[in-house]
């Protein structure tokens, strides 16, 4: 058996679907309250608002809530539109696999901040999309946005194995 195969494992699936559903459910009994403000407004909408008014002042971009308002046109950042889910996705595999303490640490802490930067470019390309031509918007936020994030992710969790496999090698 090839030795980068023990990652893709059968036996590592249903440890990575609990701690999944264990992460959402926990996002979901914190929505309504603080954490979810935190998390929305605070940590999303905001650096979102800071970013469109550096690119573009003349939008004069405002958050509100859990939205963004801008003359010619804002977004709501709703239920997954906050990035936990890609996080999420991140946070179980690298929960599960078979890496050392140090490698979990630096692909979370790394695997945080590439996490918090693509959704940060997603929610910026919806805002330009949506001001800009109202027709693309739908395919890139359903379907396009959200698949390109989750193969980031994957790629991401895979560069976090192959390193932490060549760490060990070169030992």
């Amino acid at each position: 058996m090839v030795k980068s195969a023990r990652y893709f494992s059968t036996r590592w699936l249903l440890p990575f679907v609990l701690s999944f559903a264990a992460l959402q459910g926990l996002w979901q009994l914190a929505r309504g309250g603080a954490v979810e403000f935190l998390v929305v407004h605070d940590l999303t909408v905001q650096p979102a608002v800071a970013l469109i008014n550096w690119f573009t002042p003349e939008a004069h971009a405002v958050a509100r809530r859990f939205s963004i308002e801008a003359t010619g046109g804002g977004l709501n950042i709703l239920n997954g539109c906050e990035g936990l889910e890609a996080l999420f996705l991140l946070l179980s595999g690298l929960l599960i696999a078979p890496l050392r303490w140090r490698a979990r640490f630096l692909g979370l802490f790394f695997g945080f901040l590439f996490v918090f930067i693509i959704n940060q470019a997603r929610i910026l390309l919806l805002f330009y999309v949506y001001r800009l031509d109202r027709s693309w918007f739908d395919p890139l936020h359903s379907l396009v946005l959200p698949l390109v994030v989750v193969i980031l992710v994957c790629v991401y969790f895979y560069g976090c194995l192959y390193l932490a496999s060549n760490r060990c090698q070169s030992r």
